[in-house]
């Protein structure tokens, strides 16, 4: 009986698998022996893959080590085993069967003396979206963990503090000496490293400088690192001495002897990565299982973080020009009245309006006018710092400037005419008040206001073709 034909009565993705186990105990290589017509895909994955044959070593095609670990525990030990996973842009389902010694005598590999070969039979699904109900089998103890782990990253309205809650547990349930969630927000290319006391700054950027990259740097170094797979769940770091030198020797620098590397996703985007170092590796299976289910919880918490803090953001700036809009100007002032900020001894107040937008809009239509605003945005924001500036109307900017004196503000103001005088279209009338002791910055934002339209009176007053009112 030939591999070839028996495993094409299967119905499914079927790929055949052997390996020796050697006279000392020891696992040989992972040999492909057979894949049906309808799994021929697999053999063409990658860019140049060998032309196969009966025996060919399965890592000339693909190295995926938790794969591997399955194949290992499935043949030798004779037990059936399933998985689900997330693994190269899709859910895998798949269903790992022991295969008795049924091959001719010829068919059979040769073999090392002593040694014995075994099968595994490979049986896979795959679809783009997660099924529910192929998360729910679960023990009660991989249920319990994930539960616990739930409950710890959604008791504090705190991000950070939920995230080092949950990191605590994570890092209990494994019996690992560390624990943290390292996030990633790829819009921001920005990372953020958190374990069970909290966010580490200090030591994420230690981290990636000695290994002479940035956070985010790091963390693309890592999906690669994972070579295709959610995870990694190392005994040791064989592996990654091989994948990644650099990475390698900072962790040995850390003390760090085994590793867990689990990929957190939303919508098959990467968000994140849950990273244990030295855990109890005779709950291997336990863990993986916990730690996959839980990627879903991380996943959605993650996400609506970063969401928020777009939406904040969008929320709080001006889309055009980039500087604050009303509502943070708002915010920010209602700080200093509700006692949430502490209201500075003294505040610079700027109204600033753009002369002759109108006269753009009309004549060289409002794509020109918007380029004149971005440009105005820029000269306030080179004079007096991007957080301070606030646009409140069309051509309309307030600028609060605290702890600064009288005379420093006006020497910003100078300095703002002075840049714009050397532009061919940006001209700024300017009101300013300055304010100390017991104040109110609306009154001073609305005196501001009132001395801008002196200063935009005189200007038209000494530029009268730029007065399109009069013209008209």
């Amino acid at each position: 009986m030939d591999y070839q034909s028996w495993i094409e009565g299967i119905n499914g993705l079927a790929s055949l698998y052997s390996f020796d186990i050697l006279a000392d105990g020891s696992y040989g290589e992972i040999r492909l022996m057979a894949v049906n017509k309808q799994n021929e895909g697999m053999l063409h994955m990658f860019p140049n893959a060998p032309e196969f044959y009966s025996g060919i070593p399965y890592r000339n095609y693909w190295m995926d080590l938790n794969f591997e670990s399955f194949v290992y525990k499935c043949a030798a030990e004779s037990q059936p085993l399933y998985s689900y996973v997330n693994a190269r842009g899709v859910w895998l389902k798949g269903f790992y069967l022991p295969v008795a010694e049924i091959w001719d005598e010829d068919a059979v590999p040769q073999t090392p003396e002593g040694a014995r070969t075994v099968y595994c039979l490979y049986i896979v699904t795959y679809t783009k979206e997660v099924e529910a109900d192929a998360m729910a089998h679960r023990s009660p103890e991989v249920a319990n963990a994930v539960l616990d782990i739930g409950l710890r990253l959604h008791e504090a309205t705190d991000f950070a503090q939920s995230m080092a809650a949950a990191a605590a547990q994570i890092q209990t349930f494994c019996g690992a000496e560390k624990c943290s969630l390292y996030t990633v927000d790829k819009n921001k290319r920005e990372c953020r490293f958190i374990d069970e006391e909290g966010e580490q700054r200090y030591f994420l950027e230690n981290m990636a400088k000695g290994m002479g990259r940035t956070p985010f740097e790091v963390a693309e170094c890592w999906e690669k690192d994972l070579a295709l797979s959610d995870c990694l769940l190392l005994d040791d770091l064989k592996v990654i001495e091989e994948r990644d030198p650099v990475w390698y020797r900072s962790m040995c620098s850390y003390g760090i002897r085994n590793l867990i590397l689990y990929a957190i996703r939303y919508n098959q985007s990467l968000v994140g990565f849950i990273w244990v170092a030295n855990y109890d590796v005779s709950r291997k299976e336990q863990i993986k299982e916990t730690l996959e289910l839980s990627t879903f919880l991380f996943a959605a918490v993650i996400e609506n973080h970063q969401l928020m803090a777009r939406l904040e953001k969008k929320s709080a700036r001006d889309v055009l020009t980039q500087v604050g809009n009303r509502n943070a100007m708002d915010e920010c002032i209602s700080g200093y009245m509700n006692g949430a900020r502490i209201l500075p001894d003294a505040m610079g107040v700027v109204f600033a309006d753009l002369n002759g937008l109108k006269r753009v809009n009309d004549e060289e239509g409002h794509d020109a006018g918007d380029r004149m605003l971005v440009r105005a945005a820029g000269l306030l924001k080179i004079a007096f710092g991007e957080d301070t500036v606030y646009r409140v109307g069309g051509d309309e900017f307030v600028v609060l400037c605290p702890e600064v004196t009288e005379e420093q503000m006006n020497e910003l103001i100078t300095q703002l005419k002075g840049m714009a005088a050397n532009t061919n279209d940006v001209s700024f009338a300017v009101g300013s008040v300055h304010c100390s002791g017991e104040y109110d910055i609306n009154a001073a934002i609305q005196e501001a206001d009132e001395r801008m339209y002196q200063d935009k009176k005189e200007y038209y007053r000494t530029h009268p073709d730029k007065d399109r009112r009069k013209q008209e």
